[in-house]
């Protein structure tokens, strides 16, 4: 289930708010939700924005969005069970490029549990060289 909203925060814009449930499987031996699906839950979060736009990652497509950077800082472990409230926000988009940031909550607590950021590059996979970012994903940041 997702939301939109243009919530304008220092510079970010709020693009979609995702909820997902905690696995039991996402957890790690200390008992918590494992770092690596951090990553994994704001890809989700990524994937459903830009399946929103028109821009869903398809080997079929002639342009995809890659990540050339990504990043998480672990504030409070989160353990099972829970739902992840994921916020995922954009900046002001390059020519070829958008930076995301996201927020991570658990559903009922409005702490943060985790903050994080990606870079995303549209690409030709052919040439493996940037191309302009879609108009869809530009004008849904803007």
């Amino acid at each position: 289930m997702t939301e939109h909203s243009a919530v304008q925060m220092a510079g970010r814009r709020l693009l979609i708010t995702s909820r997902m449930p905690v696995r039991w499987g996402d957890m790690d031996a200390y008992g918590h939700v494992n770092n690596t699906i951090y990553f994994r839950y704001m890809e989700q979060t990524r994937v459903e924005w830009l399946e929103q736009t028109g821009s869903a990652v398809s080997p079929d497509n002639a342009e995809a969005p890659v990540i050339i950077n990504a990043a998480c800082t672990f504030l409070i472990p989160i353990n099972y069970p829970a739902t992840v409230i994921v916020r995922m926000y954009g900046g002001e988009p390059g020519r070829s490029s958008l930076m995301t940031w996201y927020e991570l909550l658990v559903e009922g607590d409005e702490r943060i549990y985790a903050e994080g950021s990606s870079k995303v590059v549209w690409m030709n996979p052919q040439t493996g060289k940037s191309v302009p970012l879609p108009e869809a994903v530009r004008a849904a940041v803007s």
